[in-house]
């Protein structure tokens, strides 16, 4: 689709200054702004088995090192409490976070206590749907997020997660074990991976129906430059041209049962919980190694080198290792133009408001682009919403901010010590095609 191209490059070109990180020497975070809300995100890197999809922070198990790692956790935890910052929500993602159960809910029960949390989401694996997992976190925790990619078994098998998880069957029924367990139970899928067909598709999403979620995230593929050699390399080449057809097909195919809660992520209920927490809190703190934070404008990213990253606590201070340049205001309109209408509407007299400026005159190649080929579906002095054509644009949109930050992490992981490269990946290349949510491809988690 030559239209989605030209966004696509231009996104690209618009992102290109603002994520080009440099050496960042701060020993911690800066303060908060008095009357924001945060939201608060933990991640734990460590998972049993390495995916080869996965370009997050993320190490293989091992319980000292992990158990050493999350008591550092909350120590950063009680450091941006003594900065002054409270949250209302808290995202734990990973890696798995889920991979020492006493360990997460420790961290879980910190937060509340130093914090106003009212909502905790975390992330899991098909084979941590067990009762010892789950029960520990049933009242701690809201929404629930599995990510399952695709219930296919050769898609599985290609992904490297057949053997891990099981097969597409024996993933469905944990899931129904578990319906009504958690207040919102998203399921993390994948679409246009290299060797999908239209009926595996449809086969997905039919199984999914029948899964007990109530909301499920549908991420394109998404991939930096050195992850798409890759992908090349393993299961084929990403096809772009396609993206849009089969984003048109799931949405249909879901639309009997679910409903648009962003443009990726479809709700049986309406609204509610969505994976995406950077729609609603645009600025946010990232704890642990390798976690990003966006504060005032500015992307900040801890070490990605577990061993820089304890020393850093144990000495009293945080890991901050990267920053990228502080957002201009023309980056700021374009963030918020992005996330609003991925959020499926854009308040126009709010956008006014915070920028002194109408969307109209802040944005208006963006605005004649998206008029243009018919994205706005309601397009008046009060609000923008989205035609389907139009939420196809901001997951296009989507895809590339990923890509991009995506990229970003290479940079950041380029600075491990060989030693730490080594445990990743061998030789030290890069060798994911991030399409999730740590395991889950795709989910902008930061």
């Amino acid at each position: 689709m030559l239209a989605e191209r030209l966004l696509t490059r231009a996104v690209e070109y618009a992102q290109g200054a603002y994520f080009a990180a440099r050496p960042t020497p701060v020993p911690s975070l800066p303060e908060p702004r008095p009357g924001l809300t945060y939201l608060l995100y933990a991640h734990v890197p460590f998972c049993e088995r390495l995916c080869p999809y996965c370009s997050f922070n993320r190490f293989p198990f091992e319980e000292d090192r992990a158990r050493r790692y999350f008591r550092n956790l909350r120590d950063e935890m009680r450091m941006v409490a003594d900065l002054g910052y409270d949250f209302a929500a808290l995202y734990v993602g990973g890696g798995t976070p889920t991979i020492l159960i006493d360990e997460l809910t420790q961290t879980i029960d910190l937060a509340r206590e130093l914090f106003s949390i009212r909502e905790v989401s975390t992330e899991t694996n098909p084979n941590h749907l067990v009762p010892e997992k789950l029960e520990p976190l049933r009242e701690r925790v809201q929404r629930f997020s599995v990510g399952v990619q695709s219930f296919d078994d050769g898609l599985l098998k290609q992904m490297e997660r057949y053997d891990k998880y099981g097969s597409g069957e024996e993933i469905l029924a944990r899931l129904q074990s578990i319906e009504g367990y958690f207040h919102s139970l998203n399921v993390d899928m994948i679409f246009n991976f290299p060797s999908q067909t239209e009926a595996h598709l449809l086969s997905d999403v039919e199984m999914l129906k029948e899964s007990g979620c109530n909301q499920t995230t549908f991420y394109p593929l998404m991939a930096s430059r050195s992850v798409e050699v890759a992908l090349r390399r393993t299961v084929g080449m990403v096809d772009y041209s396609r993206e849009a057809r089969y984003y048109a097909l799931l949405s249909e195919a879901l639309s009997d049962t679910f409903e648009h809660a962003t443009a990726w992520t479809f709700s049986r209920t309406g609204g509610g919980m969505i994976d995406e927490y950077i729609v609603d809190y645009e600025d946010y703190v990232g704890i642990g190694s390798g976690a990003f934070s966006y504060l005032d404008g500015r992307i900040y990213v801890n070490t990605f080198s577990l061993r820089d990253y304890d020393e850093a606590i144990s000495a009293g201070h945080q890991a901050v290792s990267l920053g990228c340049r502080r957002a201009t205001l023309k980056d700021r309109m374009r963030y918020r133009f992005l996330m609003e209408l991925f959020g499926l509407a854009l308040d126009k007299r709010a956008f006014a408001r915070d920028f002194g400026v109408s969307v109209e005159r802040g944005l208006p190649l963006e605005m004649a682009f998206f008029r243009a080929v018919g994205a706005f579906e309601r397009d008046d002095d009060e609000v923008l919403t989205l035609t389907p054509k139009g939420r196809y644009f901001t997951v296009a949109m989507m895809r590339t901010m990923f890509a991009n930050l995506n990229s970003l992490r290479d940079r950041a992981r380029a600075a491990l010590a060989p030693d730490e490269r080594q445990l990743l990946f061998g030789d030290g290349a890069p060798a994911c095609p991030a399409g999730g949510t740590d395991e889950t491809l795709g989910t902008p988690a930061p």
